[in-house]
């Protein structure tokens, strides 16, 4: 009976939470869990708060903070200075589509493609998907992989998919105006 009781306040418990995700947007949801705070405040610190949180559909390839401590610290705390905010800002979108993909999706994709596809994320680079070892990666524009490690968080807006590095685009090229 104990038993049978802590396992029904457990399923309850769940339902709360997965009802209380479906009402917040992606950003609300990564802003109430401690192991996204690096990202939350990336995206305080590249003024896109606003922008995801919106309509959507959004699907964020979210990285935790172990993933983020994988940047030496010089770098990230650089990439968080408000004079790098356009670099930031494309290292984020780089891990956000417009749409909602769930991890069925990929998986289906992933099954036409023989195990490989690719995505065209918010800053308009692309990033591979890959199926390797039973498990899903995300490889970068500079070849090194992420693991996708928890999948389908659905909140008003989208979905997130947590990862365990962050991915990296092609840096955009800076334009340069001559002020005579």
């Amino acid at each position: 009976m104990k038993k049978s009781l802590i396992l029904l306040c457990t399923i309850v418990a769940m339902g709360f939470s997965i009802a209380a995700n479906a009402q917040k947007t992606v950003v609300g949801i990564a802003a109430s869990d401690k192991n996204f705070s690096t990202l939350v405040a990336a995206v305080k610190a590249a003024d896109l708060v606003n922008a995801l949180s919106g309509e959507g559909p959004f699907t964020v390839f979210a990285p935790t903070n172990a993933a983020f401590s994988k940047i030496d610290e010089i770098t990230l705390n650089s990439l968080l200075e408000r004079r790098n905010k356009r670099t930031l800002a494309n290292i984020l979108q780089y891990h956000v589509v417009n749409k909602d993909i769930r991890a069925q999706d990929v998986v289906s994709a992933l099954k036409l493609g023989n195990g490989k596809t690719s995505i065209t994320m918010l800053n308009g680079q692309s990033l591979k998907v890959i199926q390797k070892n039973g498990k899903i990666w995300l490889q970068d524009k500079k070849g090194n992989y992420s693991q996708i490690v928890k999948t389908d968080i659905v909140g008003k807006n989208g979905v997130i998919h947590v990862i365990d590095a962050v991915v990296m685009p092609k840096a955009k090229k800076k334009y340069y105006r001559n002020h005579h």
